[in-house]
């Protein structure tokens, strides 16, 4: 029987197909979650735009990511206009939100502590909570003549819930990807011990 070896490039390129295609599946499940089943899953986008940032690194993949978010927000409210949805000038909050998670993966991506890796994204969801939050009451036009003053103590009851939801993904992913590499490993000295 005859194996083929995948030039590295070409490797490269699957690999980061699969992972940008499993973070728009993620993100079309929990995002748009919804529109698909009767069970609502936590949005998960600051995570996946934390660990895009450490698994796909070019700047497109972050502009593929964060067109996908936009479109998903756009097609819930073209099915559902009810929807709390805001697409104004403070949605483009998100866009600042989504960039500081997506270098604080960059930043983490070769990390190998599991403590580096809590804080940064610990420090990475409580920075892009607050530019999101801000952005919202600021710039959204439902909170007329709100100033930054009083802005600053608005929205913080989401905080707890939006900071648990993004750590148990971004901690869930750690040890999916810690299990995945600890298998990867005992296969490659299993390999070599054979040789």
């Amino acid at each position: 029987m005859r194996h083929f070896k995948l030039i590295p490039s070409k490797q490269f390129k699957i690999q980061t197909i699969f992972t940008l295609f499993t973070l728009l599946l993620i993100m079309i499940v929990t995002r748009g979650s919804h529109l698909l089943t009767s069970i609502t899953l936590p949005d998960a986008s600051f995570a996946l735009f934390l660990i895009g940032g450490m698994l796909l690194t070019n700047p497109k993949w972050f502009i593929s990511l964060f067109t996908v978010s936009v479109l998903i927000d756009l097609i819930t409210l073209s099915i559902n206009p009810t929807d709390q949805i805001p697409i104004n000038l403070g949605y483009l909050g998100l866009l600042p939100s989504y960039g500081v998670m997506w270098l604080v993966g960059l930043y983490i991506s070769k990390v190998n502590s599991i403590l580096k890796f809590a804080t940064f994204s610990a420090l990475g969801t409580f920075v892009s909570f607050m530019i999101s939050t801000q952005t919202y009451y600021l710039l959204s036009n439902k909170f007329p003549g709100i100033t930054i003053q009083e802005s600053i103590h608005a929205g913080w009851e989401y905080l707890p819930l939006s900071f648990c939801f993004t750590m148990s993904y971004l901690i869930s992913y750690w040890a999916i990807r810690h299990f995945i590499k600890e298998q990867f490993n005992s296969q490659k000295v299993s390999k070599t011990q054979v040789l």
